[in-house]
Order: C-alpha cells, then structure tokens, then sequence
C-alpha cells in the first residue's frame, strides 16, 4: 500500500455517536477485562476521549468462566469509582452485566441477584459455540416477566451470519433489541463481523452501540478505527436511531 492511499483512508477523528458506553469490562479483577484498577481507570479515560460522558459497566456473568455476583461486582465497582472521585476524573460510571445465557445466569435471575440496565433492559449473551436451547421462549419469557432484552454482538455468532440469517430478521422482529460492537465496525475481529455489523445497520436492526472494550489493544483499534472514513460512514448510518442515551429514560 503507498503512503498515499494509506493517507488517504483517514480523516479527522470522529467521536463515538453515542455518549453512553452499554457494554464494556472496565470493572478490576472480575473478568477477562480490566486486571486491575488503575488500568480500569486508564480505559475510562481512553473512553472519554471517544466521546463517551457517561457508563455502564457490564461484566461477564457466565457458569464456566465468571460466576460473578453481587458479591464480587460491587466492591469492584466501588473500588473503580473511588479511584475515578481520587484523581478528579468526573464521570458517572454504573454496572449491570453481560449474561451469558446458561443455568447460572438463570438460577441468579431467579434468585434476583442480576442488576438491569434502568427501566429493566438487560444485556444477554449467546454462547459462541451454538444458539441456547429454546433461546426465543427464553427471550420471550424476559419480556413477560417485564425485561427488556438485547441480544450482545449479535454479529458475530458465525452460526447466524454463516448458517441461519434468518435468525437475525426472526429475533429482532420479535421485539429483542441488538447490541453491535464498535470493535466489529472496525474490524478488529473479522471482516466477516465487520460486513454483518454494516448489514445490519442497513437493516435497520442496530438499536445500541457499545465499544466491548476489555484492554489497551481493544483502545488502540477504536483510536485508529476514528480516524478512519469508515467511522464517519458509519456513525452516518447511525445517526438518530441508537438508544443507548436514552436508556435511562422510561
């Protein structure tokens, strides 16, 4: 590639559409995000750079990995926001969770240890091996007992894009609202996931954004990924139809 045809792929850098981050693992020592607080610290600058005024943590919940709890959240999330109030770094930062869809996450639910997004949204997680068991009665009784479910990156189960996308028209018309990953428009996965995600923009089925963001190396993309013409052509498509600043509000 010559350096101008490099040049000429970038542009200012554009700031997130967005100025609430739904999923993200910012919280210290609970998952495979953040190790630690000063590095969680770190992000949440980084995040503020991109435009980002206000977030809601979301660890991983799941049985085999992160059987995360209350217990174990909270004091992470109070450690975060000590640090954040030490250093003067004014930013409201909260946590719900990513909820891998197994038993555990549905014995917590039961049992009422699962903190909701305000006004009962709640971030579900396929398995990236296979669709849950009776996933749409699952999200259907979400909706009854009063949930409000959206379906994490759901760009990036291969068993969707590469064998069943129909599944994506199915889910969504059925009221499951859809989470795409910043990381996936800037292809950090794949340029399979990057092609889904634009597709279903397209669509018209992308209700929230959320950066996903984990580590330094995730920082990076999104910094190269604003710079990009892409990251202007898709905050365009964007534009006027993502929830994410107004999940607070009934």
């Amino acid at each position: 590639m010559s350096l101008f045809s490099f040049l000429s792929k970038k542009s200012e850098p554009a700031k997130l559409p967005v100025k609430t981050d739904i999923h993200c693992h910012i919280l210290p020592g609970v998952d495979d995000g953040s190790p630690d607080v000063e590095t969680s610290v770190a992000l949440v600058e980084r995040q503020r750079s991109w435009g980002i005024e206000r977030i809601i943590a979301t660890p991983h919940i799941t049985e085999a990995s992160f059987p995360n709890s209350p217990e174990t959240l909270d004091p992470a999330l109070d450690e975060l926001l000590d640090a954040l109030k030490s250093r003067g770094i004014d930013i409201p930062v909260s946590r719900a969770s990513e909820n891998r869809i197994d038993d555990y996450f549905r014995e917590q639910l039961k049992g009422g240890f699962i903190t909701t997004f305000p006004n009962n949204y709640i971030l579900v997680e396929n398995s990236f091996i296979q669709e849950p068991w009776q996933l749409d009665r699952f999200l259907f009784d979400l909706k009854i007992q009063g949930y409000r479910p959206i379906l994490a990156h759901p760009e990036r189960y291969f068993y969707y894009f590469e064998e069943h996308p129909e599944r994506y028209d199915q889910l969504h018309h059925a009221g499951t609202l859809f989470q795409i990953n910043v990381l996936s428009l800037a292809g950090a996965y794949s340029k399979k996931e990057k092609r889904v995600a634009e597709k279903l923009i397209e669509k018209g089925y992308v209700d929230f954004l959320g950066t996903d963001l984990h580590n330094f190396r995730h920082a990076d993309i999104i910094d190269d990924y604003l710079t990009t013409k892409d990251a202007h052509r898709h905050f365009a498509m964007l534009e006027g139809k993502l929830l994410n600043d107004t999940v607070l509000n009934p």
